[in-house]
């Protein structure tokens, strides 16, 4: 006999502490139907970054959009003024603001496998991941001055210039970083407890994954061949050794390797920018007001980001639009659950790696 169960998963909940909530209809154990309201807080940005700050400050104000993804939002945003401006950037701008960006997409990646560990009850392991992923921040901290906000792009560049010690810091930490990395590659693919019970769990197919226009990690998962750094020409990222890194089971194990992966193709585009890092001016002066309509797209560590500008040569913007990478997945993370055991809820909501202060902006 079938017992229905109603659950509320969100929005606060001890597998997810974010403001989002998902409604699960169980037939016993087994979720049958999945609701999902991402309008559960609200915070304003878009309309404060045309009403409250005059367009030079702004880069300051969406990297408040998410403290994980925080150098992607500033970038996303100035490189869409900066289109608008007409600017011309550097090699060298380009490459430090790639650094940073593999950076944070290096911690991002940790955090979630460490959240991943936890769900399947490896305590120790994700005491472990997070410890390894300490050195990340404090490079981050060595190049830009802050340890999570950082502040880092300006509109015409980047506010700090790299020095040739602190490139021989990235060089020595990443190279200590990787073999731990490849450790956890090791667990995760021998592992059954940790990861390769997941076979199967939480699948998203191919097809599945075009009919839902899915993005990132969760894409690339299910061997959908997309990611911005392969289309946008926005950053030089041929240049530095990017590969796209493709699995085909769709499932927890296929996100687990995809994003340990791409942390070691992270690490060797990190270390190929400062050991080639080109000469020039890491800042230079900006003319005019952002006038027209700009559209960027950039590939966060969850996915395509997007920002559409719109300016009239005024202090002030008149449209600033965001698209964050979890909420275009919500309707790939309602089909997901479909089907699944409760019990797995919480594995498979943290192989989504979502985060939702992006999409509650």
């Amino acid at each position: 006999m079938k017992k229905v169960i109603n659950i509320p998963l969100g929005s606060q909940h001890i597998s997810l502490l974010e403001p989002v909530r998902f409604q699960f209809k169980t037939h016993n154990e087994k979720i049958v139907e999945v609701g999902a309201d991402v309008g559960f807080v609200h915070r304003g940005i878009e309309r404060a970054c045309v009403t409250q700050f005059e367009w030079k400050k702004l880069p300051y104000v969406v990297a408040r959009v998410c403290g994980l993804c925080a150098i992607t939002h500033s970038l996303s945003f100035t490189l869409a003024v900066e289109k608008m401006l007409e600017f011309e950037s550097t090699r060298r701008i380009d490459y430090l603001r790639m650094l940073m960006v593999e950076l944070d997409r290096i911690h991002s990646h940790m955090l979630c496998l460490s959240h991943t560990a936890e769900n399947a009850g490896f305590e120790a392991m994700f005491m472990e991941v997070m410890a390894a992923r300490e050195p990340v921040m404090d490079l981050q901290e060595a190049i830009s001055g802050n340890r999570v906000q950082f502040d880092y792009i300006a509109i015409g560049g980047v506010h700090r210039d790299i020095s040739p010690e602190t490139a021989k810091e990235v060089v020595a930490t990443l190279d200590a970083l990787k073999p731990k990395i490849e450790r956890l590659l090791e667990e995760f693919s021998k592992n059954w407890s940790l990861s390769l019970k997941y076979r199967g769990v939480g699948m998203l197919t191919y097809e599945e994954a075009c009919i839902y226009n899915t993005l990132g990690p969760l894409a690339r998962a299910a061997g959908l061949r997309t990611d911005v750094r392969l289309e946008s020409s926005d950053l030089p990222y041929e240049e530095v050794g990017f590969e796209v890194v493709l699995e085909k089971g769709g499932d927890i194990h296929a996100r687990n390797m995809v994003r340990l992966y791409e942390i070691l193709n992270s690490i060797e585009m990190c270390k190929n920018i400062v050991q080639n890092l080109p000469e020039g001016e890491h800042l230079l002066k900006i003319k005019g007001k952002p006038k027209g309509e700009a559209i960027v797209r950039l590939e966060a560590p969850r996915g395509e980001l997007m920002y559409l500008v719109r300016g009239s040569g005024k202090n002030f913007l008149d449209r600033v639009r965001i698209k964050t990478p979890t909420f275009s997945g919500i309707p790939a993370m309602v089909e997901i659950f479909k089907g699944s055991e409760y019990a797995d809820a919480p594995a498979i909501l943290a192989s989504f790696d979502p985060c939702m202060s992006c999409t509650a902006k």
